[in-house]
């Protein structure tokens, strides 16, 4: 048994252990769509892997994590998702911000921060959209000034995941008065808990609220809390994301294959099955999601990079693809409930978001157009 089969092991015999008990129920819950559920069990779940040593795995020993190679965080997220075990609540901490600090933050903030990221104790989420700079990024308005060595913060943010439930938010606001675009802002980490921030929930389609409206009306942070320099925060925010789509989206792939497996199940109970072109679009799901797979594991390991919209356009548009190939396999049962949505009525609604959240289609054909393929940029007023 080679190295990583024997870690393979491992991993899979520590989750067979321990979602048991009072985690057993814990199988399955939470995602996208379904973050409202068992939400405090779930937080609990995570600190007690923290507590294990399996949080923030791939972070390098000396911030805290395992230093695992890329074949290994490859192996551990598989295996995290092939047991079934919930949907992590910490993600934004641990995937997004954890690896920006490693990489563009000071010692203090390094100290202050990852120790409560790998340990579950602080949350936190992403301030990026607003309502006039969605996929727009660089048109952010929230602005921000220094006042008596504190950075206050006024603006909206919006489509903000688990603001409600989040200590920290990490924010582009704009630190220099009359610039545009992409110059003059600056990556500021911003505590939630105070009277200048109000956070409200957005209802969903699905019925749950786990996007929000976020507004800042003189929220104050400490000078010292801006990542890398002031006027930085384009490079710090871009960086951000290229992590936000790294390994673990080999985890998800194994999420949107347990999916399509229920589907195909459903298809059958129904008799869709039975329909050629349904039973061809069946395949072709699968074809894709092979696909999906190939792309992840071909540009893993590489800088965040404008490469990585390739990824995002790709599993998007398969997942949309997915939720709608839910419905034709439910028949005619998948146009009513009974007062609550059933796990393929939310996938179908949920995943008509994909192709807009965490960078929508369009900007996404424009970024590989202009800065892989070298075509002329589009015309902007």
């Amino acid at each position: 048994m080679d190295d990583l089969t024997r870690f393979r092991r491992e991993v899979a015999d520590w989750l067979a252990d321990n979602l048991a008990g009072e985690y057993a129920e814990l199988r399955g819950l939470g995602g996208p769509g379904r973050e409202h559920e068992a939400f405090e069990p779930r937080l609990a779940w995570e600190r007690h892997m923290a507590a294990a040593g399996w949080t923030c795995v791939g972070w390098p020993r000396e911030f805290g994590g395992r230093g695992l190679s890329l074949d290994e965080q490859v192996a551990f997220h598989e295996e995290y998702a092939a047991s079934g075990a919930p949907a992590r609540v910490n993600h934004l901490g641990e995937q997004l911000l954890g690896p920006t600090l490693i990489a563009f933050g000071t010692p203090a903030q390094q100290e202050r921060f990852l120790p409560r990221i790998v340990a579950v104790e602080e949350l936190w989420c992403q301030g990026y959209s607003e309502p006039g700079a969605g996929s727009d990024l660089a048109g952010v308005s929230t602005s921000a000034r220094l006042d008596d060595g504190h950075w206050v913060v006024t603006g909206q943010k919006i489509w903000t995941s688990l603001a409600h439930v989040a200590d920290w938010c990490f924010v582009l606001a704009r630190t220099e008065q009359g610039s545009r675009r992409h110059r003059g802002l600056s990556y500021l980490l911003v505590p939630l808990r105070q009277d200048g921030v109000t956070v409200r929930p957005i209802d969903q389609l699905t019925g749950t609220s786990e996007f929000n409206e976020v507004f800042f009306d003189g929220a104050r942070t400490p000078a010292e809390m801006v990542v890398g320099e002031p006027g930085d925060g384009w490079k710090v925010a871009m960086a951000t994301l290229g992590f936000e789509r790294g390994v673990s989206t080999l985890g998800q792939q194994i999420g949107f294959r347990r999916e399509l497996d229920g589907i195909v199940a459903e298809a059958e109970r129904t008799g869709a099955y039975d329909d050629p072109l349904v039973r061809a679009d069946l395949v072709r799901a699968r074809m894709g999601l092979r696909v999906l797979r190939a792309h992840a594991l071909r540009t893993l390991g590489q800088e965040p990079g404008p490469e990585v919209a390739v990824g995002k356009l790709l599993w998007a548009q398969w997942h949309r693809g997915l939720g709608e190939l839910a419905m034709r396999a439910r028949g005619a049962r998948s146009l009513v409930h009974d007062g609550e949505l059933d796990q393929w009525q939310r996938l179908f609604l949920f995943t008509r978001a994909d192709t807009i959240y965490g960078g929508s289609d369009e900007i996404e054909r424009n970024i590989i157009a202009e800065r892989v393929l070298g075509l002329p940029r589009e015309a902007r007023p």
